[in-house]
């Protein structure tokens, strides 16, 4: 029952983004959208909510919902997704050929498919944990926890998240504590804004020194700046002398937002207690934490995964890396002794100024990282490289890939021999990436220059219990 219900949410998780077909030939996706008959989406949506023993309480769907392989065995869930990730290379092989692509099969596959690398870290892996606030299954709109339902079908349970494998004894402890203080507080939680209401959601922060970071949301509707006082002052007071103190908080923020999502530029963060950072330490560097700065979730398995992208790069003393979306520096900071020198881009200016301090802090000199949007920054930068010294690039973008700009700038820019693709969803938009990679010249979309060839395909478990994966993909040209 477990093995079968986790392939079809791996089926789920896996099925063509709109974005992805919009891309496609009108003939294919026409056929495509007449296979896609009414009756097949009832079926599969039937499997998915299906997918819930028996019997199971809330807690135990939501960890279904958000961890759908914690049932089976962990060498089983690499195998489900050592598949996963085959499925993306033969859909990738299959377009390439469709593009006029000389592929290297191998297997079916465009490149050769290295096994899925594990993560030293099992349980409680994430540093990073975001928690809503709804109505709970009992109807309590102060609940804090994480989604089961979706707010398309009207059918959002907030469940408390006690049972989610992925997720640390302290983050649930912190998320308990806000729900005890938000259910004392006299304003109501704000779960749709035109409705009103006040208390979002929180994130929480840890580093393994023991550091955390607890970020709280508010929407502040109509209060003058002395109501939001009273209400900073009485979290500061929960956290630091009353209940809440049991989580000893290293830093409390709070941030004022009538968006679903603001960056410290529209809305700044403001430290109600503590220090203004978090500190960790990776492959024997310290590195500054902000509360919106990119950071890789899975600490130990990031280590691995960083170690892989030192050896795959082939950078040596002459080499110039462009590390883009860079974060806090971790790949570029980690790489700096094996490489002439580094030039960063990141669109956080909180996570660039990390950046710069964790070179400094670590007495790294030949690092240079670079604030704005990589689609401005680097066409920019590449357009007058005249430097002789070879250049490696690693990215590491959103889910969402890489801007078409950054990825016609590293096509063009001839200099560039060697790509490293990290990807946490290789099956959404960036597939679109890969493909202008490595299709033939194309004026119409200004890709002059050589096409990449896509060499080698390594998996990274960096969340384990999903089905999801981070897909390192070397180009070469």
């Amino acid at each position: 029952m477990a093995l079968s219900c986790t392939l079809r949410l791996l089926c789920w998780h896996l099925r063509p983004s709109s974005a992805l077909l919009s891309s496609l030939p009108r003939q294919d996706c026409r056929l495509m959208s007449e296979k896609k008959s009414a009756a097949k989406w009832k079926k599969e949506k039937k499997a998915r909510e299906g997918c819930s023993l028996p019997g199971s309480s809330w807690e135990e769907r939501l960890t279904d919902t958000v961890t759908p392989l914690w049932r089976l065995p962990y060498q089983e869930q690499l195998q489900v997704k050592y598949k996963s990730q085959k499925k993306i290379l033969q859909t990738l092989a299959s377009r390439l050929e469709e593009l006029g692509t000389d592929v290297q099969k191998s297997g079916g596959l465009c490149c050769p498919l290295e096994p899925v690398v594990p993560s030293p870290v099992i349980d409680g892996y994430r540093n990073k944990s975001t928690f809503s606030v709804n109505r709970g299954p009992d109807g309590n709109p102060k609940t804090v926890g994480l989604y089961v339902g979706t707010g398309k079908a009207r059918n959002i349970v907030c469940v408390k998240a006690n049972r989610a494998k992925n997720i640390p004894p302290q983050h649930k402890q912190v998320a308990q504590c806000y729900e005890e203080f938000i259910r004392s507080s006299p304003l109501d939680p704000c779960i749709l804004f035109h409705e009103g209401g006040h208390w979002r959601e929180l994130v929480v922060r840890t580093t393994r020194g023991g550091h955390t970071m607890a970020i709280v949301t508010f929407h502040p509707q109509e209060l003058g700046q002395e109501a939001l006082a009273t209400q900073k002052a009485s979290l500061k007071e929960f956290f630091t002398s009353g209940p809440g103190r049991v989580c000893a908080l290293t830093s409390l923020y709070f941030q004022e937002s009538t968006m679903t999502r603001c960056s410290h530029e529209q809305s700044p963060f403001q430290l109600l207690h503590g220090e203004p950072h978090i500190f960790e330490e990776v492959l024997g560097l310290k590195f500054r934490i902000s509360p919106d700065a990119f950071f890789q979730v899975n600490t130990a398995g990031a280590e691995i995964l960083y170690q892989a992208v030192g050896r795959l790069s082939q950078a040596g003393g002459d080499t110039v890396l462009l590390d883009i979306c860079c974060g806090t520096g971790t790949i570029g900071l980690s790489l700096a002794q094996q490489v002439s020198q580094v030039i960063g881009i990141d669109v956080v200016e909180k996570a660039i100024e990390d950046a710069r301090w964790n070179a400094a802090f670590n007495g790294i000199s030949n690092c240079e990282f670079r604030s704005g949007k990589a689609e401005a920054v680097l066409p920019q930068l590449l357009s007058s490289w005249e430097d002789a010294r070879p250049l490696v690039a690693v990215v590491n973008p959103s889910r969402a890939g890489l801007h078409y700009r950054v990825v016609r700038a590293i096509r063009n820019c001839e200099s560039i021999r060697r790509l490293l693709y990290i990807s946490c969803k290789p099956e959404g938009e960036a597939m679109r990436n890969f493909l202008e990679l490595c299709c033939p010249p194309d004026p119409g979309k200004k890709l002059a220059g050589e096409p990449f060839a896509l060499t080698l395909a390594i998996p990274f478990d960096m969340f384990p219990h999903t089905v999801h994966c981070e897909l390192v993909l070397l180009f070469t040209r």
